[in-house]
């Protein structure tokens, strides 16, 4: 079954161009707004699998729009699209709602794949942007995971449960759980799959 998409960006051109190269690709564009308003609107009375929402619009930003949205219906699968990498925007967006973000740079697979992981409840999220956040954490000292959590983090994405991953490292289950925890704030994740999937974008760690 094709997914179905709402296109929300004030540049006519922008969205006429994407909603060809996407159709294209088999995806289904079911509406299309010019502003955060607008956006929420066609939003709500649809049901698209994935909503692509510009950061800057007028009337309503993004980031409000998306905040709206699931506070309307927090089902909806908002994937944030922006010309500038943005770490304060990218911080507000994530806590308005959105499962993911990308540059306007992407190329048309990066788009269509992030699509497929937001509507299969995923957090796609672009090469470029997962970069800039590893380089900007890195020079945050109380922000990037400790070589320790690192640690940790890999033997999770290796499928280890915390009693193998204590036994392996020779620590207690509870110093694996306060790693844990450290790690999920630090990410700002919410369970070790995302915390898993942001590291790999950020290339903390590797899938084996």
């Amino acid at each position: 079954m094709s997914l179905k998409v709402v296109l929300v960006d004030d540049h006519t051109m922008l969205r006429q161009g994407l909603r060809r190269a996407l159709e294209a690709e088999g995806i289904i564009v079911i509406g299309e707004a010019a502003d955060g308003i607008e956006g929420v609107k066609v939003a709500l009375a649809t049901s698209p699998d994935v909503v692509l929402m510009d950061v800057t619009m007028p009337k309503m930003d993004g980031v409000d729009a998306t905040r709206q949205l699931i506070a309307a219906d927090a089902s909806k699968r908002i994937v944030m699209l922006t010309m500038h990498i943005d770490r304060d925007v990218i911080d507000r967006a994530l806590k308005a709602g959105a499962v993911g973000y990308l540059t306007k740079d992407s190329s048309i697979s990066e788009v269509v794949e992030a699509i497929h992981l937001a509507a299969n409840g995923d957090r796609p999220m672009s090469p470029q942007l997962a970069v800039a956040m590893l380089q900007e954490a890195r020079k945050e000292p109380d922000s990037i995971i400790t070589a320790r959590e690192e640690e940790v983090l890999q033997l999770v994405a290796d499928g280890l449960g915390t009693g193998e991953i204590a036994a392996t490292m020779f620590i207690s289950q509870k110093t694996v759980k306060n790693h844990l925890a450290s790690i999920y704030e630090k990410l700002d994740a919410r369970d070790r799959t995302q915390a898993v999937l942001m590291a790999v974008k950020m290339g903390i760690v590797k899938l084996t």
